[in-house]
């Protein structure tokens, strides 16, 4: 667990700024936060990534009490129980790209039709339902879809990314806009051709071994 200090709200800032250059997010729209002691880090509502000091971070307790002279993202509920349910999350990442948000405005579960849907943690990733953002209801609705999942989508909405560091969530923040873009791309085809649990089975094994994850980042 990292602490709270400047360095690590930079990462933060940093983190979401990247998602912006990588195109996997635009403007204001997503939010990040960084679990330290006592809590977690979480970028303020409204504010611009480009504009962002480390002072304007906020501090969530977990008791859900602010600290820091700005409001916390609107979505911070899902980050304070997902920080809560998940002991493995060390940070979570929120993003608007155009390949999610397609797939998650259908409502659709993205089944194993590339093997690196294994790196969300399953054979599938799956589509949290919808409700209004900023909400209890929504952060309920990504716990479930969550469950034994690194990432979920949010049903009309976006992604949702949940790894130890910042840098293994943005990383595999990547990975999914890629995967949920080639998947729109293979259904304009028609219905790709599914990979079987057993060869799924076989790629997690793989990655176990350490193939495809990014090197740790403490």
């Amino acid at each position: 667990m990292r602490e709270d200090t400047e360095e690590t709200r930079q990462s933060l800032i940093d983190a979401m700024r990247r998602m912006n250059v990588l195109g996997i997010n635009q403007g204001t729209s997503g939010n990040g936060s960084i679990r330290v002691p006592g809590g977690y880090l979480i970028t303020p509502s409204g504010l611009s990534y480009e504009a962002l000091t480390p002072s304007d971070i906020v501090f969530m307790q977990d008791d859900g009490k602010a600290v820091g002279k700005h409001n916390p993202s609107s979505e911070w509920r899902f980050h304070h129980d997902l920080m809560a349910a998940r002991p493995d999350f060390g940070a979570i990442l929120h993003s608007h790209g155009k390949g999610a948000m397609s797939i998650a405005c259908h409502r659709m579960d993205i089944p194993p039709f590339h093997y690196m849907i294994a790196l969300a943690g399953g054979n599938t990733i799956r589509c949290a339902d919808y409700a209004t953002f900023g909400t209890q209801e929504l952060s309920d609705n990504a716990l479930k879809a969550m469950e034994g999942r690194k990432v979920c989508l949010l049903a009309n909405h976006g992604l949702l990314v949940g790894e130890k560091t910042i840098e293994r969530a943005l990383a595999l923040a990547v990975e999914v806009e890629t995967l949920c873009e080639s998947y729109w791309r293979c259904l304009q085809i028609g219905d790709p051709v599914l990979l079987s649990d057993a060869e799924m089975a076989a790629v997690r094994v793989q990655f176990d071994k350490g193939y495809g994850i990014p090197p740790e980042e403490e």
